[in-house]
């Protein structure tokens, strides 16, 4: 997957007035015990998701979002489809990385029941990504302080191939987005019902992560809007988890899209971040972007950009 070309005005065109999510708003006209994932993006059965390189994108890398559409995340990921042309318009026309492919993942929580705790789109470079996205189902619920996050990891970790690390050595990216704490483990029970796959017994979620971190650079946003912003033992589950400074507190959702294409800018060593500030000039006002700055100064101090 991955061809074709992105156009961030054809992108505005194509959203404006239309509902961000058209098969959530069907499937929440039927009965919860009929509710499921769009067959595009049902996990079951799941070989692999492909970014690979051809003659329209000689040099592709992945970008997996990864978000949780629970409870009042719901505004978050509304926010991230609206922002979705700045942030392939900026890591396009910035030249952060070559031939962006994006991926987007959503979660609910399996360990609560919910009925599509795992969706998955493909890896695109065109406006196909928004088609991606009307069909993801926002599961809503929450409330325990546990999602089901190691469902990004265990399938970018065994169930995804891209070349830039195939034929390159070169990770992808993957931003997971939520306010709550990830689960200890991959429960194979879970991991049955919702892939198809049979594990042998349960995976404790760090060596899942270390398998996904092989192949990609791993980053969390929890986001302000979200229940548990000011929650530290979530923070911290987080920073123990991926490392301090890949860890990142937002007080503007609405500015996830400008923290994910500067992270990768500053991190491809392409900008600085008072470089990467400067490119937002024209997209957000003085408040973003000095939200922008204290939420990446502390990553920008440990790649020496600050």
């Amino acid at each position: 997957m991955g061809g074709g070309s992105w156009n961030t005005d054809a992108y505005a065109e194509t959203t404006r007035g239309a509902s961000a999510f058209k098969y959530s708003d069907q499937v929440r006209q039927q009965r919860p015990s009929e509710r499921k994932a769009h067959g595009e993006l049902d996990p079951y059965g799941l070989t692999v998701r492909e970014s690979r390189d051809s003659e329209e994108h000689p040099l592709s890398n992945p970008v997996m979002l990864c978000l949780d559409v629970t409870g009042s995340m719901g505004k978050v990921v509304y926010g991230l489809r609206d922002g979705l042309g700045d942030l392939m318009g900026t890591l396009l026309a910035g030249e952060y990385v070559s031939d962006p492919q994006l991926l987007f993942c959503a979660i609910g929580d399996a360990g609560r029941g919910d009925r599509v705790p795992f969706q998955i789109t493909q890896f695109e470079s065109d406006l196909r990504i928004n088609d991606q996205l009307t069909k993801v189902f926002i599961e809503g619920g929450g409330g325990n302080n546990m999602e089901s996050y190691q469902f990004y990891f265990y399938a970018a970790a065994y169930h995804t191939e891209i070349d830039c690390f195939e034929k390159r050595e070169r990770k992808g990216y993957l931003f997971s987005i939520g306010d709550e704490a990830p689960y200890p483990e991959v429960n194979q029970n879970e991991i049955l019902r919702i892939f198809g796959v049979q594990l042998q017994g349960n995976i404790p979620i760090t060596r899942v992560v270390e398998q996904a971190r092989k192949r990609y650079h791993l980053f969390h946003i929890i986001p302000e809007g979200g229940d548990n912003f000011s929650n530290s033992s979530i923070r911290r589950s987080w920073m123990g988890l991926l490392g301090e400074d890949h860890v990142f507190t937002l007080s503007d959702p609405a500015l996830v899209s400008a923290i994910i294409s500067t992270t990768i800018g500053m991190n491809e060593g392409k900008i600085t971040l008072e470089e990467g500030l400067r490119r937002l000039d024209q997209k957000i006002d003085g408040h973003g972007k000095a939200s922008v700055e204290n939420t990446l100064k502390p990553f920008a101090r440990v790649l020496g950009v600050a």
